[in-house]
């Protein structure tokens, strides 16, 4: 373990960290819907395009219909009129900054989604964030297989029990 950092933190790999934690969410995040799935693939290419916030306004009737179920499944934080987070992204500055292809940059909200983004549109991605415990610059190449090369990091995952009040915000 790095520096003075001690256990109780359990090192697990990502894919029994899914199944112990993230499968029944998933599961039932699945049974939203077709209407509720568009509706959240317009939010996500809104915050491609634009960086967020995404006005409720800016969508369809049947569109912000839906994104009541997406709020309430927790895949989109909605604040005054507006889509704020739609996981990977957040329209507020965070400390993990993505960069698209092109050089558009994009904020996501935790470390774990920031890694994320490459995969979820298919292209590469650069994330540069800040090592939580000494405050030295990460800098990562992400394709959508995964980080290039070896940087020799960890990512800390913990279970969060209010993300719109904590995040995982450490790698």
């Amino acid at each position: 373990m790095p520096g003075g950092v001690t256990r109780p933190y359990e090192v697990s790999t990502a894919d029994a960290l899914l199944a112990r934690t993230f499968a029944g969410t998933w599961r039932r995040r699945e049974t939203i819907g077709a209407d509720a799935r568009e509706a959240l693939r317009e939010i996500l290419e809104a915050f491609v395009a634009d960086g967020g916030p995404v006005p409720l306004a800016s969508l369809d009737a049947r569109r912000r219909e839906s994104v009541a179920l997406l709020d309430a499944e927790d895949l989109v934080a909605v604040t005054g009129g507006a889509v704020v987070l739609a996981y990977p992204f957040s329209a507020a500055p965070t400390g993990f900054a993505v960069t698209l292809p092109g050089g558009r940059q994009r904020h996501a909200c935790c470390a774990i989604d920031a890694l994320g983004v490459a995969p979820l549109l298919g292209r590469p991605a650069r994330v540069r964030a800040r090592c939580h415990r000494s405050g030295a610059p990460i800098d990562l190449d992400v394709a959508p297989a995964g980080v290039r090369g070896d940087p020799g990091i960890m990512v800390w995952v913990g279970e969060r029990r209010d993300v719109r009040e904590k995040s995982c915000a450490s790698l």
